[in-house]
């Protein structure tokens, strides 16, 4: 019988206590063994709750017993995380976790510890909730040359930005409701500034292009400059403004970003709505492959955890091979990615032209006296931002997807 244990009883936690309970039977068929908890770890108390007997409180109860082998940590932050896990690596105890904020800050260091003890720090749940993403990465994938990785990676944000392109709703509204319904918490930063999704498209990019990337080196921006107006200029246009974490291999490197794109009905991820994720991935063989879930919520990430459990049980006393190196991969910079935009400004298609040359799709719409929007020609960022500094009257604007993107 292999032994785990949980710290963090939470959502995520109590929801992989829940699976190894509810499909115990077919756990222990494909595993080959029983697979049970002998210890949950948090701060507070759980009366009448199954999990009550096994209840501590002390970290140590965890660490030094020798017949726990495998640990969940569904803590969240980086303290005691960190320093939680750390220990337990070097005592010979595996760890998997859906900590994307621990895994994104330490984890090439705690990958290289588990490596030197001889167990796993696995994540698969820290990326797309139930998406198993980062198993693809590693085994299904493994003969690509992978040439980018795109998705929508974050549930609150598209809950919000699909509230306000189906319900029209305003963007505070919509996080309102979102909060009400547990889809965002009361500081919604992380989510609504992008810094969950660059976490993500940080440590799916080091696993995809096989050197270390640091998520703070991704320039990101969210979802709070997005207004209603935006959302119906990109519905005039046939398209969906989506928060996108995108990286992608150029000749001379690679570059990533984080930020709102306003996206054609050619892309698959324009039909991604609600609090669900999607990624894809595009070898250089296989072409454009594209996964899709829910992105969070206990049982969905539960399930991506336990089944870090069940490798980890199988493989005891190795460590599964990943390409994930402690080389640093320094990124080309956005502005010289050429690519359209769109832009919203006042005045007509004349003052457009006058600050961006020729441009398409030129929309006007109800109620929006006095400007326009329209699609510029394609341009690498650093020109566009030039063509900006000098125009007068520009709203606001977003990148535009090109058609090989939505291909």
């Amino acid at each position: 019988m292999a032994q785990i244990a949980i710290m963090g009883y939470g959502t995520v936690g109590a929801g992989v206590f829940k699976t190894l309970t509810m499909n115990e039977e077919a756990i222990t068929r494909r595993v080959g063994e029983k697979v049970s908890v002998k210890r949950v770890l948090d701060l507070r108390d759980f009366p009448g709750d199954p999990a009550e007997n096994i209840l501590t409180h002390n970290f140590e109860d965890i660490l030094n017993d020798p017949e726990i082998s495998v640990v969940v940590e569904t803590m969240g932050g980086l303290k005691p995380s960190y320093p939680f896990t750390k220990q337990l690596l070097e005592a010979g105890k595996s760890v998997c976790t859906s900590n994307k904020e621990l895994v994104a800050e330490h984890g090439v260091e705690l990958r290289e510890i588990a490596k030197a003890h001889s167990v796993n720090y696995l994540f698969e749940a820290s990326c797309g909730g139930g998406i198993p993403i980062i198993r693809v990465l590693n085994t299904s994938l493994t003969a690509e040359e992978i040439e980018e990785v795109t998705g929508i990676l974050n549930g609150t944000t598209n809950y919000i930005l699909t509230s306000m392109a189906e319900e029209e709703k305003e963007f505070d509204v919509a996080l309102k409701e979102a909060q009400q319904k547990g889809y965002a918490e009361l500081h919604p930063e992380a989510d609504v500034e992008g810094w969950d999704a660059c976490r993500k498209i940080a440590i799916l990019s080091s696993l995809a292009y096989g050197k270390h990337i640091g998520w703070n080196g991704v320039p990101t921006e969210g979802i709070t400059k997005v207004d209603r107006t935006d959302i119906d200029y990109a519905k005039a246009l046939g398209c969906r403004i989506k928060l996108l974490a995108t990286s992608r291999r150029e000749e001379n490197g690679i570059w990533a970003l984080v930020a709102p794109m306003m996206i054609g009905k050619e892309n698959p991820l324009t039909a991604v709505d609600g609090v669900m994720n999607a990624v894809m991935v595009k070898g250089n063989a296989v072409g454009t492959t594209m996964y899709y879930g829910s992105g969070a919520g206990s049982l969905p990430t539960a399930s991506a955890v336990c089944g870090d459990v069940i490798d980890c049980v199988k493989s005891a006393g190795t460590t599964i091979r990943t390409e994930y190196s402690t080389e640093n991969l320094t990124l080309l910079p956005v502005d010289e990615v050429p690519r359209p935009f769109f832009v919203r400004m006042k005045g007509g298609e004349k003052e457009a032209e006058a600050a961006f040359g020729p441009v398409s799709h030129v929309t006007k719409l109800p109620g929006a006296e006095g400007e326009i929007g329209f699609i510029t020609g394609v341009m690498p960022e650093k020109e566009f931002k030039k063509c900006l500094t000098a125009a007068e009257g520009v709203i606001s604007w977003y990148r535009r997807g090109k058609k090989e993107e939505e291909a």
